[in-house]
C-alpha cells in the first residue's frame, strides 16, 4: 500500500481511490479552496507549492470519522510530544510510519507535488495540507481550526 494509501486507511479506516490534489501556483500565492461540507482530519499546514492537476474526489464512504478524536486518541498513548495538526512528520510518527525525508519525498511524489523537494519546509506544509485535505474530501470530519486551509 502507498504511504497516502496508509495514512488514510490508518485514520478514516479505508482509502480513497485516488488522492485529491489541489491545484496552485505558486508557494503562497494562491490560496486553496476550503473543504466543503465534507470535514477532514490529520494535520494543518499553510503554504504551497504546487502541483497544477486538476482534483479528483472520490466520494466518502460511510459515516463522517472525527479525525481529531482518532489521532488525540492515538497521541494519548505515545510518551512523546506530537504536533500533529501542524506537522507531517509528527503526523506521520503518531501513525507510525517512516517520517524521514526520503518517505515524505516518497508521498510527495504519490500526491503530486510540483514544487522543489529540495526545500523540505516548504514541501513538509504543502503535505501536511493535502492529507487534511484529503481527509476531508474522503469523509473525514476536520476540528475549525483546520478547516479553511489557506
Amino acid at each position: 500500500m502507498s504511504i497516502f494509501g496508509t495514512i488514510m486507511s490508518k485514520i478514516l479506516g479505508r482509502t480513497p481511490a485516488s488522492p485529491v490534489v489541489a491545484s496552485q501556483d505558486a508557494p503562497a500565492a494562491q490560496p486553496n479552496p476550503a473543504p466543503s461540507a465534507l470535514a477532514g482530519k490529520a494535520t494543518a499546514a499553510t503554504a504551497s507549492a504546487a502541483p497544477a492537476s486538476s482534483p479528483v474526489v472520490s466520494a466518502p464512504a460511510g459515516p463522517p470519522v472525527d479525525v481529531a478524536a482518532v489521532l488525540d486518541a492515538l497521541n494519548d498513548k505515545v510518551t512523546q510530544e506530537l504536533d500533529w495538526k501542524h506537522s507531517i512528520v509528527d503526523l506521520m510518527k503518531l501513525l507510525s510510519l517512516d517520517s524521514s525525508l526520503a518517505a515524505r519525498k516518497e508521498l510527495a511524489k504519490e500526491l503530486h507535488y510540483g514544487g522543489d523537494t529540495g526545500d523540505s519546509a516548504t514541501m513538509n506544509v504543502w503535505l501536511h495540507k493535502q492529507i487534511m485535505l484529503n481527509l476531508a474530501a474522503n469523509g473525514g470530519k476536520l476540528p475549525d481550526d483546520l478547516k479553511n486551509l489557506t
